[in-house]
């Protein structure tokens, strides 16, 4: 699919170059062209050739770095530009089939309405625009542009007396060229401000090996709540190889993180229960689980209170309802950092991995909790800070929740 998209502007721009008619204009752009698409492929093969192209700087600049976004920004509006303009291109055919078989008037010489040809012909220069401008956008505003995201969790088995009780949830911070510590503390501080009752961190503090996991987390100890900062590892800390140092450095600057380890908090003479985990993989054979998610804390669940369940793959939701886990929080998706709205539709790319991308959602619990029959369990989808693949969002900005307790 690269190649095809690739091929397609590729060729667009050979044919646009070759109709100019300076021949001094033609070799140099001909040759300037082809140089972009080596640095493209340089750059898509860069991590398999050891990161040297990203490590190139001239002083204070980083050509490297600077090659990489260019990189990312234009394979994903590359690739939205070509859908763009072949929809056009679509809508145009229709068009002229339906005018050659109504015989509408006006056709020119081969069936060809002129004024519609060159109508297609602006709209395909519109359409294909379109997704290089947003993806500009993503990438110098739309992915700082922080948001609170302000929502009431109905929690079933709840104790009056955490009715109201406030979680901040931070989530996929990806610490990295394009998640400076500065943006941390900004995002921290907003946390902050919210005067929560407790702070959660739901995962994936780094994207990948060397990045600074010490920075985050000390950026991350900055969080302010009186019941504590509460935090598990996701799936990256996996890829880095750095659960064993996140779970160190929580416990080094006073916070917690759990794996497939619980702890009872209690507010105001209430109390629930907290559990954490690692990554919960989904391996699948044949459609079916392998094994079941959740499986080594099933003796950490609590019957005579509500449990808190923090999980940075939201498709652990059904396992922990199937569970009587009454609240879960997760992260994971971002949102898919691209969305569009067709009709009354949401299209995000994060609908392919879960049907939980971000936001509130409700399952039943299948078993009695505290006595009570047709109880549901709530998962909470934080959309994340920071970005992964392309450093762009777009319908998609990043979020600090406050998530605040109530009674079901």
């Amino acid at each position: 699919m690269v190649y095809a998209v690739q091929r397609f502007w590729f060729l667009r721009a050979w044919s646009w170059i070759a109709a100019l008619s300076n021949s001094s204009w033609r070799l140099g752009l001909h040759a300037g062209l082809i140089t972009l698409a080596a640095a493209l492929l340089a750059t898509l093969l860069d991590p398999l050739l050891g990161h040297g192209i990203s490590r190139i700087s001239f002083g204070a600049f980083n050509l490297g770095r600077s090659l990489t976004t260019f990189a990312r920004l234009w394979l994903v509006a590359s690739f939205f530009g070509f859908l763009a303009v072949e929809s056009v291109g679509a809508i145009e055919w229709a068009a002229n089939a339906a005018a050659k078989l109504l015989q509408h008037p006006g056709t020119a010489v081969g069936g060809v309405n002129t004024s519609r040809r060159t109508f297609f012909q602006y709209a395909a220069v519109v359409a294909g625009s379109f997704p290089f401008l947003a993806a500009t956008y993503g990438f110098a505003a739309g992915r700082l542009r922080y948001t609170v995201s302000r929502v009431d969790g109905p929690v079933a088995n709840l104790p009056p007396e955490l009715d109201g009780l406030k979680i901040a949830q931070l989530s996929d911070i990806h610490i990295g060229d394009y998640m400076p510590p500065h943006e941390i503390a900004r995002a921290v501080d907003m946390a902050n401000a919210l005067q929560p009752d407790i702070s959660f961190v739901t995962g994936d503090f780094v994207s990948s090996i060397g990045d600074p996991l010490d920075v985050c987390i000390t950026e991350l100890s900055r969080l302010r709540a009186p019941l504590g900062v509460w935090g598990c590892n996701g799936n990256h800390e996996i890829y880095a190889g750095v659960e064993d140092e996140a779970e160190r450095l929580f416990r080094e600057k006073g916070m917690r993180l759990l794996r497939a380890s619980s702890a009872v908090v209690e507010h105001n003479g209430g109390c629930f229960n907290l559990i954490g985990v690692d990554y919960q993989r989904d391996h699948m054979v044949s459609g079916e689980r392998t094994t079941p998610m959740l499986q080594e804390i099933e003796h950490l669940i609590k019957r005579d209170m509500p449990n808190v369940l923090l999980s940075h793959n939201p498709n652990s939701f059904h396992r922990a309802a199937e569970l009587g886990i009454e609240l879960s929080l997760a992260g994971h998706t971002h949102g898919g950092q691209v969305k569009f709205e067709i009709v009354d539709h949401s299209v995000s790319p994060a609908r392919l991995i879960t049907p939980f991308v971000a936001g509130l959602y409700r399952l039943p619990i299948p078993i009695p909790t505290n006595g009570h029959e047709s109880q549901k369990a709530s998962l909470y989808v934080n959309r994340g800070l920071g970005t992964f693949g392309f450093p762009v969002r777009i319908g998609v900005p990043p979020e600090i929740t406050l998530l605040t307790l109530r009674r079901a």
